[in-house]
């Protein structure tokens, strides 16, 4: 078949910028080359302090390809992915070729449609429980992408995890470099990127069973606590190459925006993954041969402001 063309990376790339990020940097460019499309990190979002490896650049970038290629399937353009297509040149992430056309399913459409509902939810969620079909929609989503997730289900598992949620926070907390870097990314104003105030936790509390980002002091209203026995999920993948942490952030795109369809909400914890020490601690934690790249909490919650983005002309490269 033809091509994409200019159309094609234009719908990619405005699906793409909506993926998360950790701060919301939004490490990411779009290109078009030899009839297909591109999808590069930018060396100049990544965070120097809390990224020195590059996994959350690459966790994001999977994320921003799951988006294109849902954009491309439903336009009937869907794309062969090959991730890392060019060692020589080590920011390209992935490159999506045109493959055979055909008409989008109904989950792609449905995923597609949740892409600009999507968002980060930070404020405690409603105590209704997420029901056993939901959840095992969210398992079959990381399963479809070649990842897994482990819902921790019972006290005694989301204690531990808590535990080690906690300890990361902690050391992250007592990183002066670190928490300036994220001071950078917060705002107050309306900044095309980064995380607005309005959009943070409010500010932690000594009863709180897991660590909140201190994006602001902004207090929680009386009775609004967290919820104490919350859903967390655990996200992974067989390796930990950068492969398979592009792997592992389309297998998060995916089970984000089967949240959204289910009429869930989300928000993830990066912390145990950040630290060394704790991330090794939760792998062992969860008797899994594979690595932890992500955890999230999962609930029901109104929605709430989404953090901005960039214009998608900033991220196109000629």
């Amino acid at each position: 078949m033809t091509g994409y063309h200019k159309e094609d990376l234009l719908r990619a790339a405005s699906a793409g910028i909506r993926a998360p990020s950790l701060h919301n940097t939004q490490p990411w460019l779009f290109r078009a080359r030899d009839g297909a499309i591109e999808i590069l990190a930018d060396p100049a979002r990544r965070l120097t302090v809390a990224d020195r490896a590059g996994w959350a650049v690459r966790i994001a970038c999977g994320a921003a390809i799951f988006n294109a290629r849902l954009a491309l399937a439903t336009a009937g353009r869907p794309a062969e992915v090959t991730l890392r297509p060019d060692r020589a040149q080590p920011d390209l992430m992935a490159r999506l070729a045109p493959a055979h056309p055909r008409p989008p399913t109904y989950a792609e459409r449905d995923l597609y449609a949740a892409i600009p509902r999507r968002h980060s939810h930070r404020a405690p969620f409603w105590p209704d429980p997420v029901p056993a079909e939901a959840r095992r929609r969210l398992i079959d989503a990381a399963r479809t992408e070649n990842a897994w997730l482990d819902l921790l289900v019972g006290m005694v598992p989301l204690a531990g995890f808590a535990e080690i949620a906690r300890s990361a926070d902690r050391v992250l907390r007592r990183d002066t470099n670190y928490q300036l870097e994220m001071a950078g990314w917060t705002h107050a104003d309306t900044a095309p990127d980064g995380v607005p105030v309005a959009a943070g936790a409010p500010a932690p509390e000594p009863q709180d069973l897991l660590p909140q980002r201190a994006f602001a002091e902004r207090r929680r209203a009386p009775g609004r606590d967290y919820e104490p026995e919350p859903l967390v999920a655990v996200l992974g993948s067989a390796g930990d190459r950068p492969a398979d942490q592009l792997t592992a952030g389309q297998a998060l795109q995916r089970v984000l925006l089967t949240v959204t369809d289910a009429g869930l909400a989300a928000s993830m914890i990066s912390q145990p993954i950040e630290v060394p020490a704790a991330r090794e601690q939760l792998r062992r934690s969860l008797s899994r041969s594979g690595y932890p790249q992500l955890a999230l909490r999962i609930g029901y919650g109104h929605p709430g402001p989404s953090s901005p983005r960039r214009p998608v002309t900033d991220v196109l490269l000629s």
